[in-house]
C-alpha cells in the first residue's frame, strides 16, 4: 500500500494561480514563515492545491536538511490560509521553494 505522502509526491505539482487572469477573490496561499518574517509563497485556486505544494515545499526542505545545517540558515515553516487577492501586494511573486535561501526573503 502507498501512504498519502507518497501518493503526493507522485501528483504532478499543480501549477499557481496566474493573478493576471484569475478573477475569484478567495484564493488560499501558501506561506513560508521564518522566525518573525512571513512571506505568501504561492496562491492557488484551490485548498487542496495549496496543500499539495505545500507538502512539497516541505519535502524540498528535508531534502536539504543538511545543507541548512551546515550553512546555518534556518528552515521555513510552510502554512496554509485563505487569502483574498487584494491582501497580495502589488509587485508579489511566487518564491521558489528554496528561494528563502536568498537574502531578499524579507
Amino acid at each position: 500500500m502507498i501512504s498519502a505522502a507518497h501518493q503526493v509526491s507522485l501528483h504532478p505539482m499543480v501549477e499557481p494561480v496566474s493573478l493576471s487572469h484569475y478573477r475569484e477573490d478567495q484564493l488560499w496561499a501558501v506561506i513560508a514563515s521564518i522566525g518573525r518574517t512571513s512571506r505568501v509563497a504561492a496562491v492557488f485556486s484551490s485548498r487542496l492545491a495549496a496543500q499539495s505544494d505545500r507538502e512539497w515545499r516541505e519535502q524540498q526542505v528535508k531534502d536539504y536538511a543538511n545543507f541548512l545545517r551546515s550553512s546555518r540558515r534556518p528552515a521555513p515553516f510552510y502554512s496554509i490560509k485563505p487569502i483574498k487577492r487584494a491582501e497580495l501586494p502589488r509587485s508579489w511573486r511566487p518564491l521558489p521553494a528554496l528561494g528563502f535561501l536568498q537574502e531578499n526573503f524579507t
